[in-house]
């Protein structure tokens, strides 16, 4: 009997599941349905008033407690919401679908609820249609606008922007020449960049090309690049698309943003991502700026973060190219590795010293296991010119010790200091007739 009773309840329950999206439709059909607004039709004549939307009145949010200007400022956001939401569907001339996205980018920014709700409205694809249409710098701003607020904290609607057709209509919206007016969709592909760390990842091949047209552009502003670094970052933390960042040249661009103090860290933060693949240690490796650009970054003293990344880069291309090691040697990695060992941060004075056991002064690289180069040795010149530069190199070394001792009784001192005014305090503290203290 019970089983028989189970299994009428599941088929029950199973109908019942097939109609949930008819349901889901019906309401959101009832929703525009119910409007209080007039219709768009072009002639005089008013269609017949539907039943409106379930909001209380002010008599009813009266008599349930609640205060009656709140109850009327909901009819009017449910009002403007209906109003809005079919102006944008059925709107036949620009001036009303361009004054229904300024309400809808309004009503998103207010409340995350609305946002959720004008997405399954079916708002998100009237929008990517119109950044195409639209020829109006002003009218397409403000559609940008709004589908970032749209997509704002929200994976859902970051992914229905894509589903919409936005990265295959990119092409179709940046086919000018005109870098200002490109340059603001930067923002909106930054959002959607964020879902490459999601279940459902964003295709990079049709962005890569858009990122890299601006940011090498000389009119591009600055905040732009690292708006389009900051969607490379993103990009760069999924392991699929680092072929394709690679292919698309965005490795030299990335070079060359790290001789800017504000984009070096970003910068070399995607380039150690791009690393642990090895077509991105290859191109890295064979590109001009390298390691003179990493080398550069790596005697910042004031960016401790730059050094650590840059010695990260430093240290893997040495440890797998005989080719680059050389490159390091003519350069002076010697002194820069032992001024970082000696000054630079915990972290980076870890890599320095990994970095610094390879470059010998008998010319001769460890090789066994992981703790040094694969093969092949390096040998210092043994003619004056290297004599020279040993001599050089112990002067500065000597002088970086100096300063390393000058700077650990700076820090002595201070914490003399700090242990005097501490003392001062416990006996302050210990004469106090207080009989709350527990000591």
């Amino acid at each position: 009997m019970l089983d028989s009773v189970r299994s009428f309840n599941d088929d029950n329950e199973k109908k019942k599941s097939k109609f949930v999206p008819l349901r889901v439709a019906a309401r959101i059909f009832d929703f525009l349905a119910s409007s209080p607004c007039s219709s768009l039709t072009t002639n005089s004549e008013k269609s017949p008033a539907a039943p409106g939307p379930a909001v209380l009145s002010p008599v009813m949010a009266e008599s349930a407690g609640l205060p009656a200007a709140a109850a009327e400022d909901g009819m009017v956001e449910v009002a403007a919401m209906q109003k809005a939401v079919k102006q944008l569907h059925f709107g036949e001339r620009e001036e009303i679908k361009v004054a229904a996205v300024a309400e809808i980018k309004k009503l998103a920014a207010g409340d995350p609820g609305r946002k959720r709700l004008l997405a399954a409205l079916g708002v998100i694809p009237p929008l990517v249609s119109m950044l195409v249409e639209l020829q109006d710098d002003q009218h397409r701003q403000l559609v940008v606008e709004t589908l970032i607020v749209l997509a704002h904290g929200s994976f859902k609607n970051k992914a229905l922007i894509v589903e919409a057709g936005l990265l295959v209509k990119l092409q179709q919206v940046t086919n000018t020449e005109d870098v200002p007016r490109n340059q603001r969709l930067a923002p909106l592909l930054l959002s959607l960049s964020f879902l490459a760390k999601t279940q459902s990842p964003v295709n990079p091949i049709r962005m890569l090309p858009f990122l890299v047209k601006i940011s090498t552009a000389t009119e591009t502003t600055d905040e732009t690049k690292l708006t389009c670094l900051a969607t490379l970052y993103n990009l760069s933390t999924k392991l699929d698309n680092v072929r394709a960042i690679v292919s698309s040249g965005a490795v030299h661009i990335l070079l060359k943003l790290i001789q800017n103090r504000k984009a070096s860290e970003g910068a070399l933060a995607t380039l150690g991502n791009l690393m642990l693949s090895e077509a991105g240690k290859r191109v890295i490796e064979e590109d001009s700026m390298v390691p003179e650009a990493l080398m550069e970054s790596m005697a910042w003293e004031d960016e401790p973060k730059c050094q650590e990344l840059a010695a990260y880069l430093l240290m893997v291309l040495a440890h797998r190219s005989r080719t680059q090691r050389q490159k390091m040697t003519e350069l002076g990695i010697v002194s820069l590795v032992l001024e970082v060992a000696l000054l630079g941060s915990p972290i980076a004075q870890k890599r320095a010293l990994k970095i610094l056991q390879w470059f010998k002064d008998e010319g001769r690289a460890r090789t066994g296991g992981h703790s040094g180069p694969q093969a092949d040795q390096i040998s210092l010149p043994s003619s004056s010119a290297g004599k020279q530069h040993i001599r050089e190199c112990r002067r500065a070394v000597k002088k970086m010790v100096k300063q390393s001792l000058d700077r650990n009784m700076q820090v002595i001192t201070r914490r003399a200091h700090a242990s005097e005014d501490f003392s001062c305090f416990k006996s302050l503290a210990g004469s106090s007739s207080s009989k709350s203290l527990p000591y």
